[in-house]
């Protein structure tokens, strides 16, 4: 297929994909579709040709609709400065951004046939990264194919002129996509030097897509897997993040475990590849958290949420206390306090790559709550450990339902088939005790304020005692009247004075 392939019908303004041989009918009839869009492409078009530059619709747009799959964000690349640029979009619609202008680009948003569009254009890139950097060196360029060549992958690399209707692919980015492979541009070491990141972004890719990465891809992610620590923990963070979300992080997680990536971003993973004992006591405690965050992202689905970071960080890390506690006893091989460490560590982990610290809070309480049901599902609780139960997880109980049900692994339908009956018996009691009682939001019979209105006393710690008995009284006993609390309060202060 040549570089550059035109694609002008004869008559009108259309794209005449049909010269495009490469192009299946699905893949003609999506860019036809795409470039429909007319207020939106056409318009800005027009607007960036009469100024004396080129516009191309590039990179993740060209690909999305080449797979039939175009959202509403369209990313363009041009010849125009970030000035020029920015100037450009403030004729073309009134909201514009240009918080990325240090990085060539400008955004926009345009409402065009009850639709709004997102608009982000750079300015041709040609950026590197020096040895001794943690940030890319930003650097403008001036033709399409030097552009396209810095892009991490050739899926990523077409793009289409939108003033002439020209389909741009050098490097072979349409064949990649109809074969399901990840190729870079450039050579993969050169790529991967060039921006690090992208041997994340390969794996991101590989679960996004489903597609393969190609060998020599994966040869230059295992030889420069250091080479990611020039790389700055947010953008790291971003990656990752973006990586949990898609639908099938696992082949991506994989990817980063064997190239020996995770080992420097995220060494609690690999960590998790125990040597299995002579006798084969314990479960692969790495596939095992592979496999739970599988079905805490099917729950998700099944309990109608939308993809969860916290969810799925407490999936793939509930049992990163292992390999410190693994013990062996006797014919046994045990993890005491896995939850306790593992939530320490999940809390350092995520620190360190700059998480928000709700989020960093949220996960480690569920991996530090996350084997709690297991004492539910040996023996009957009592309403007073329910309501603790409830109590402890917060805002985090349903988090705790899924992660607590993806944990049941084990290949005995038996057993599986008991801890998910005991489990739907303890959500039943749970939503029973809450239709009562107002369980979700288990408070003690009377605030701080009528604490110290009943005590006599103003503010201080001994309020802060008084609330927590009031809590736990609350918590193991259920409601009482409020002429009740005020009496149970009263003797607690008495008992306390005679003390």
């Amino acid at each position: 297929m040549s570089a550059i392939a035109p694609m002008m019908a004869h008559g009108g303004d259309d794209v005449d994909f049909s010269l495009v041989p490469s192009l299946t009918q699905a893949q003609t009839n999506a860019m036809h579709e795409l470039l429909r869009i007319a207020p939106v492409i056409d318009d800005l078009g027009r607007l960036f040709r009469d100024a004396g530059h080129e516009l191309y619709l590039v990179g993740g747009s060209v690909r999305d609709a080449l797979l039939g799959s175009l959202g509403h964000d369209l990313d363009f690349t041009t010849s125009a400065s970030p000035d020029q640029t920015h100037d450009l979009l403030r004729r073309f619609t009134p909201s514009t951004w240009d918080i990325g202008r240090d990085f060539g680009t400008i955004g926009a948003l345009k409402r065009a046939d009850d639709q709004e569009w997102q608009i982000e254009i750079t300015t041709f890139r040609a950026d590197i990264y020096r040895s001794e950097s943690r940030k890319p060196e930003v650097a403008f360029g001036d033709t399409i194919d030097g552009d396209l060549v810095r892009r991490d992958f050739t899926v990523n690399a077409m793009a289409v002129d939108v003033t002439t209707r020209t389909f741009v692919d050098p490097y072979g980015g349409l064949g990649d996509l109809a074969d399901g492979v990840l190729r870079t541009p450039s050579t993969p070491e050169h790529s991967f030097s060039d921006d690090p990141l992208r041997m994340m972004r390969a794996a991101r890719f590989a679960s996004r897509l489903g597609f393969q990465v190609a060998p020599e891809v994966v040869r230059a992610m295992t030889e420069m897997a250091e080479r990611i620590q020039i790389v700055s923990a947010e953008r790291i963070q971003a990656e990752l993040s973006g990586l949990l979300l898609t639908d099938s992080p696992r082949v991506g997680l994989d990817l980063l475990v064997s190239t020996g990536i995770a080992d420097l971003i995220l060494p609690e993973l690999p960590a998790l590849q125990l040597e299995l004992d002579e006798h084969a006591r314990h479960k692969d405690v790495y596939q095992h958290s592979l496999t739970v965050l599988d079905q805490a992202i099917e729950l998700e689905k099944a309990r109608g949420h939308a993809p969860d970071l916290v969810n799925r960080l407490a999936a793939l890390l509930h049992d990163i206390g292992k390999p410190a506690t693994r013990r062996f006893e006797g014919p046994k091989v045990t993890f005491h306090h896995h939850d306790i460490v593992g939530a320490k560590l999940a809390t350092k982990r995520l620190k360190a790559l700059n998480y928000p610290t709700q989020v960093v809070k949220s996960v480690a309480k569920l991996i530090e709550l996350h084997l709690r049901f297991h004492g539910y599902s040996d023996g009957a609780w009592t309403d007073a450990a329910v309501r603790r139960y409830v109590r402890d997880a917060g805002d985090e109980l349903e988090r705790l339902h899924m992660l607590t049900r993806a944990d049941c692994t084990t290949r005995n339908r038996q057993r599986a088939t008991r801890l998910r009956r005991a489990y739907e018996e303890l959500e039943w009691r749970i939503d029973e005790l809450a239709s009562q009682e107002e369980l979700a939001a288990l408070r003690p019979h009377l605030d701080g304020t009528e604490i110290m209105a009943v005590l006599g006393i103003g503010p201080g710690r001994v309020v802060g005692q008084a609330y927590a008995f009031l809590l736990e009284h609350r918590t193991e006993h259920g409601p009482v009247a409020h002429d009740e609390a005020v009496e149970l309060l009263r003797r607690w202060w008495a008992d306390r004075g005679e003390r």
